[in-house]
């Protein structure tokens, strides 16, 4: 049935309102939200306090959601051969996988209080010893260290004898501040430490707490899996939620990649180092490896922050061991940067070395020793979403998305809608174009 003239008239009139409320509902939540973003910059602190509770009272559900990250390597490794041995002697497909998950889960826990228990045995002790043995050594090495300076090159010079002073009166000053200050008032610190007993017992629930959540996530972490994504989907389109599901999985191979790899290197690294010391007859030998392990998983600044009190530890005790510390440690982490670093990490995050040292820098500035630790990943999802999101325009704008194409052009022709070049450079475009050809197809993909 052909439309009227009325019935048109009407139908126009009905988009134009619909039109209307869309620009005035979109008006309304500009303004709303250009109101609340001032007003939460107005109120800063109390809005930032109410984070802190928040995430204050989340602790325990953040530590068991970290930790069952970390440990589910280890609990698939050992559910893996768990569930081919008991598939065969088990009738049931299901009791074999529920027996297979609690003993990796298990297992997992395990390996968890092992490292503890380990890392715990190998530092305080060593700390202990460490203390007492320079309260005792520290008059007989600063007077090694004082001859050591005026019987070497320096002679009898000037400058000598004034670094000598120095350092004498420096350990003068240190030992009797251990001996007066400091030993004195231990009771006083123990007293002063038992007062926040409530605050160390409510650290150590919450830890316990997020065991227990972590053992939750590990058993149930498919069921929890497929929820994500099925909010993921409702909520989403599903061209928009398979960008989001793409994006966590590009996540969880950048972090677990990089994470899991730090940690095996920095326990290479940490046994290399230990063995290293004993050789060397280094003084508190498991310390140093433990400092120098530890800080490894820092990228770019980890092996000079572990080796700076590693050296002075020693300096201390004996110079010349100092300089052969320093001289293992930096021959130690050429290895670990140039050979075993790239072979267990190879390029975990797609960073180049600017781009990393840039990460660390931030990340530490803004959130300290975790933010050095893992902003290297953390800028490296944001370092692939926002290649993602260029690559998207430019290609939706008919141009194309190598970046060694747009190195050595000076326009774009807007009739071609192609770049431009200086005469004589297509020819170098050409193989900058051949030595990215890899990079073009990945982010086609």
């Amino acid at each position: 049935m052909p439309q009227t003239e009325q019935d048109k008239y009407a139908e126009e009139n009905k988009r134009e309102t619909k039109r209307y409320i869309k620009i005035a509902l979109i008006s309304f939540v500009t303004f709303v939200s250009c109101i609340l973003f001032f007003f939460v910059m107005l109120r800063y602190q109390e809005f930032a306090g109410i984070f802190k509770k928040l995430i204050k009272c989340a602790e325990p559900i953040i530590i068991g959601l970290v930790l069952a990250y970390l440990l589910n390597p280890v609990m698939k490794f050992v559910e893996k051969p768990c569930l081919k041995y008991l598939s065969k002697r088990l009738k049931s497909e299901k009791k074999a996988r529920k027996f297979s998950r609690a003993i990796g889960v298990f297992a997992a826990i395990l390996f968890l209080f092992a490292v503890i228990g380990l890392l715990a045995a190998a530092i305080i002790p060593s700390v202990i010893d460490s203390v007492m043995g320079l309260v005792e050594i520290i008059p007989e090495s600063v007077q090694k260290l004082v001859n050591f300076i005026q019987n070497g090159e320096f002679g009898d010079s000037e400058w000598a004898a004034t670094l000598s002073d120095a350092i004498t009166q420096g350990a003068t000053y240190l030992g009797s501040w251990i001996q007066e200050s400091l030993l004195p008032k231990a009771q006083t610190y123990i007293s002063q430490i038992t007062s926040g007993v409530i605050s160390a017992v409510k650290s150590v629930l919450n830890f316990v707490i997020g065991i227990i959540v972590a053992m939750y996530c590990m058993t149930i972490q498919e069921t929890l899996i497929g929820q994500a994504k099925k909010i993921i989907y409702a909520v989403f389109k599903p061209h928009t939620g398979n960008i989001i599901i793409e994006t966590v999985r590009k996540s969880h191979e950048i972090f677990g990649g990089f994470i899991s790899g730090k940690i095996v290197d920095s326990a290479i690294i940490g046994v290399i180092c230990y063995v290293g010391c004993i050789i060397l007859q280094m003084p508190d030998s498991m310390l140093i490896a433990v400092i120098v392990g530890a800080t490894n998983v820092i990228p770019f600044f980890g092996p000079i922050i572990g080796a700076v009190p590693c050296v002075l530890l020693v300096l201390i005790q004996n110079p010349i061991q100092a300089v052969y510390l320093a001289i293992f440690i930096l021959v130690l982490q050429q290895v670990d940067g140039n050979i075993i670093g790239p072979k267990i990490l190879g390029d975990s995050t797609g960073l180049s070395s600017f781009w990393v040292m840039f990460a660390i820098l931030v990340g530490g500035g803004m959130f300290g020793f975790f933010g050095m630790l893992l902003g290297v990943p953390a800028f490296a999802v944001i370092y692939y979403g926002t290649r993602r999101i260029v690559n998207y325009f430019i290609r939706k704008k008919g141009l194309p998305i190598g970046t060694g194409q747009y190195i050595r052009m000076v326009r774009v022709d807007e009739d071609k809608n192609t770049l431009v070049y200086f005469e004589g450079d297509e020819s170098e475009n050409t193989q900058e174009e051949e030595k990215i050809s890899e990079e073009i197809k990945e982010d086609k993909n």
